[in-house]
C-alpha cells in the first residue's frame, strides 16, 4: 500500500513540474525537512539546508523569468527536458522500498511521462498565447501555470490520491486535445 501512496504522490509531483520545475521539488524538500514526508534513503540530500537554498532560489528565478514575455518562449527550451528529470526524481523519491531498478524504471517511466505531458501543453498553449497576444498573455498563463504547480504539489504532498486522480483526468484531457488538434491539422493539410 505505501508503494501506491508513495506512486501516487510521485506522480503528482511529476505533474507540477510540468507546471513549473522546482516548485514540486521545492514543496518536496520543505516536506521532507519538517518530517511529514518520508523520502528513500538516496534521496535524503533534498530534506537538507543547502538542498533547501538552492531550489528556493531555483524557484524564485524560474517564477520570476517566466513573467518576462519571450524569456518565457526560450525558458521552455530548457525546462521542458528539465521538467521530466525534475518528474523523474520526485517520483523516485517516494518508491525507496523498490530496488533501484524497480524504483528509477518506475519513475522515469511514470514521473518523466506526466511531467512530458503537461509540460508539452503548457509549451503548446504559450505559443498558442504568444502568437495571439505577441507574449503579453503570457502573464496570464504564468500565472495558472504557477497556481497549477503549487496547489498540485500541495494536494500530492497531502492528498496524495486526490492528486492522483486529478492528474488522470488532466492527462487524458491533454491527449484527447492534442490527437484532435493533429486530426484537425491532417484533415486540413488533406483537403
Amino acid at each position: 500500500m505505501e508503494t501506491w501512496i508513495g506512486l501516487m504522490m510521485g506522480v503528482g509531483l511529476a505533474a507540477a513540474c510540468g507546471f513549473r520545475v522546482f516548485v514540486p521539488l521545492l514543496g518536496l524538500s520543505l516536506a521532507g525537512m519538517s518530517g511529514y514526508v518520508s523520502l528513500a534513503p538516496s534521496m535524503l540530500w533534498l530534506a537538507t539546508w543547502p538542498a533547501l537554498t538552492v531550489l528556493a532560489t531555483a524557484t524564485v528565478l524560474e517564477v520570476a523569468a517566466y513573467y518576462v514575455p519571450w524569456v518565457d518562449n526560450l525558458l521552455d527550451t530548457i525546462a521542458t527536458p528539465l521538467a521530466v528529470a525534475a518528474g523523474t526524481l520526485a517520483t523516485g523519491t517516494q518508491l525507496g522500498e523498490l530496488s533501484p531498478v524497480m524504483q528509477w524504471s518506475l519513475a522515469a517511466i511514470t514521473g518523466g511521462g506526466v511531467s512530458a505531458v503537461v509540460q508539452t501543453g503548457t509549451v503548446a498553449l504559450r505559443s498558442v498565447s504568444t502568437g495571439l497576444t505577441a507574449g503579453m498573455g503570457n502573464v496570464l498563463l504564468s500565472t495558472g501555470e504557477l497556481l497549477g504547480a503549487v496547489t498540485t504539489t500541495v494536494l500530492a504532498i497531502l492528498l496524495p490520491v486526490v492528486a492522483f486522480v486529478l492528474v488522470l483526468f488532466l492527462l487524458v484531457w491533454l491527449i484527447r486535445r492534442g490527437v484532435q488538434q493533429r486530426r484537425v491539422a491532417i484533415g486540413t493539410a488533406v483537403e
